[in-house]
């Protein structure tokens, strides 16, 4: 398997939703998405994807979460937006604009906490009951 990852940074706003059903106050952070993307063979060029092609996709997909608030975004409207939620996001825009390829995105909302989401990688708990 080959692979490449580009990475790009937005700030934005998010109010979560805790454990005991109270709502954090509405806080910031300076996000960093890492987007790996993967083939199984190279291109007639030798690539995965072209570096430039792919951080043009990201800068513009983080452009439009530059100083939002996660909330007021149609797709995250109503849901939790916590980084994981904010990395399948990511992914799901990316495939939707045609990144085929994308494999993984990891978002982190501060050093050290990082969230990911790898669609190849099964959910084992998505079947079993709270």
């Amino acid at each position: 398997m080959y692979a490449i990852a580009v990475e790009a940074g937005f700030s934005a706003v998010h109010r979560l939703r805790l454990l005991d059903g109270t709502m954090e106050p509405l806080h910031g952070h300076d996000w960093k998405v890492r987007v790996h993307f993967t083939r199984t063979s190279l291109d007639d060029l030798g690539m995965v994807l072209d570096f430039a092609e792919a951080k043009t996709g990201l800068d513009a997909l983080v452009g439009s979460l530059h100083h939002a608030n996660l909330a007021e975004i149609e797709a995250l409207a109503g849901v939790n937006p916590t980084a994981e939620v904010v990395a399948r996001y990511v992914f799901d825009q990316l495939l939707a604009a045609g990144y085929a390829n994308v494999s993984m995105v990891e978002v982190s909302e501060a050093p050290g906490c990082t969230a990911m989401y790898d669609a190849s990688d099964p959910d084992p708990c998505a079947d079993q009951a709270d």
